[in-house]
């Protein structure tokens, strides 16, 4: 059973972009930590913009390839420090660790099906000639 539904999601999601836009200076990451943290930000934020749930505004993207995206990112959050050059930087090296975990865990209790559309009730809308 999931427990969150799509709009707990996004005040979950608008936490993500928070986080990830004020950790650098609350938790002093170098340049390297902190600019993908920024670059991190700007993308959820995208993200959640375009993305058809409650908390979307252009509705672009279909809310299960947005689950989709958070499900390839939260292992690569965990790898992070490691790929990018700063497993000995203890504040941030915990911090994407923790950002992978917490966003693994949102990924598993979210319902990405809620409120999709049930396709056998959508009108047809092919054209017979």
């Amino acid at each position: 059973m999931k427990l969150l539904s799509p709009r707990v999601h996004g005040y979950l999601d608008l936490v993500v972009i928070a986080a990830f836009a004020l950790a650098p200076t609350l938790l002093g990451f170098g340049s390297r930590a902190a600019s993908l943290c920024y670059v991190l930000a700007a993308l959820h934020a995208t993200l959640t913009v375009l993305t058809a749930f409650p908390m979307g505004l252009l509705k672009m993207i279909p809310f299960p390839v947005h689950g989709a995206l958070e499900a390839v990112m939260a292992p690569l959050l965990v790898a992070t420090p490691w790929l990018v050059g700063f497993s000995g930087v203890g504040p941030a090296r915990s911090f994407y660790i923790a950002s992978g975990m917490v966003l693994g865990a949102v990924w598993l209790l979210t319902d990405y099906r809620a409120g999709a559309p049930d396709r056998e009730h959508l009108p047809d809308d092919r054209v017979s000639i």
